[in-house]
């Protein structure tokens, strides 16, 4: 028996509760985790109330796309994972499939990834949807370049940091917007080049005074609303200006600059990279050496109990935190 975070209904953080489960073996080509760590996404918070991409399978919803552990059993098929391997997984699954927020859990083998030495399990339990979203943004869609500068929103997210640090290891020019100036000092901390409060200072007017009146080469926006009207504004002509997040979920309007001068807009899928072997192969090679070599560091706001998952939701859901959220598991 193990202990599995379920939910039997859609709602609030106090939806979630801690049960004995049966978990079994794994079956062809999954892998059981004895698991040490587990990172929070927003993600999880909507698939939670039923307001994500897809709704969860209930009762007895399971969830989580990420955690860090040992391998306890291998099934058939999987040869390139043993028992005492060190792993951190990658999310390409459904949570109505497999979930992370237990003691142990089965997911597929292909969802797993070694961890380098050195990286203990609550970086790994960080790492891989920060990272590999940023790492798609900025790079295999982005095209970001040594000198590129790239404005970054809801900076002080755990994605909002990675995009931060893989602009730095890949010689950008990181410019973090946040809400107000508590968070300015920090953000400098962490390696933003400029920072912006947006409700404070005109991010347009401060966008041009730091790029030369150029405007950025690249703005990656996790919010999206009726702000993409005045977010278009600070990217330069034939620049590029890719969606990823819908934290505003009001409707937005196709953003034009008042230049009326070409921009190239997108939004972008976690799954387009996950989902493509090719990128996926070298995200993970350059996430890993960003680990090894210490450019890539996630920054932990705040760890919890597995046990009380109620209360890191909650604060998941408070927009107060700093980097990432994680649970840890005796």
């Amino acid at each position: 028996m193990t202990r599995t975070v379920l939910f039997d209904e859609i709602g609030g953080p106090e939806v979630l509760r801690l049960k004995e489960t049966e978990l079994g073996d794994p079956g062809k080509g999954e892998v059981r985790v004895r698991v040490d760590a587990i990172g929070l996404n927003r993600a999880e918070a909507l698939f939670r109330s039923g307001a994500y991409v897809y709704p969860p399978d209930l009762p007895g919803s399971g969830l989580g796309y990420e955690a860090a552990g040992v391998v306890e059993a291998v099934g058939e098929g999987v040869e390139d994972l043993a028992p005492g391997d060190a792993v951190s997984t990658v999310p390409r699954f459904l949570m109505t499939e497999y979930g992370t927020y237990g003691e142990s859990t089965i997911l597929p083998a292909h969802a797993l990834v070694r961890r380098p030495d050195g990286v203990d399990a609550v970086t790994g339990a960080a790492t891989w949807m920060s990272y590999t979203t940023a790492y798609g943004l900025l790079v295999e869609f982005g095209g970001a370049r040594p000198g590129d500068t790239v404005l970054i929103n809801a900076a002080s997210s755990s994605t909002g940091l990675a995009a931060i640090q893989v602009a730095n290891h890949i010689g950008a020019i990181p410019i973090a917007t946040t809400r107000t100036s508590a968070k300015k000092q920090r953000l400098q901390d962490a390696g933003a080049a400029h920072v912006i409060a947006t409700e404070e200072e005109d991010l347009v007017k401060e966008v041009h005074a730091v790029t030369d009146g150029q405007g950025v080469r690249l703005a990656v926006d996790a919010i999206m609303g009726p702000a993409v009207n005045t977010l278009v504004q600070a990217v330069a002509p034939d620049g590029d200006l890719l969606f990823y997040g819908w934290l505003d979920p009001t409707p937005a309007p196709m953003p034009l600059a008042p230049d009326f001068l070409g921009r190239n807009i997108r939004t972008y899928a976690f799954t387009e990279l996950t989902l493509d072997s090719s990128r996926l192969h070298r995200a993970k090679h350059f996430i890993g050496a960003g680990l090894s070599a210490g450019s890539l560091a996630p920054v932990i706001d705040r760890t919890f109990a597995l046990s009380d998952v109620v209360a890191a939701h909650r604060h998941l859901e408070s927009n107060t935190q700093f980097g990432k959220i994680v649970l840890t598991v005796e």
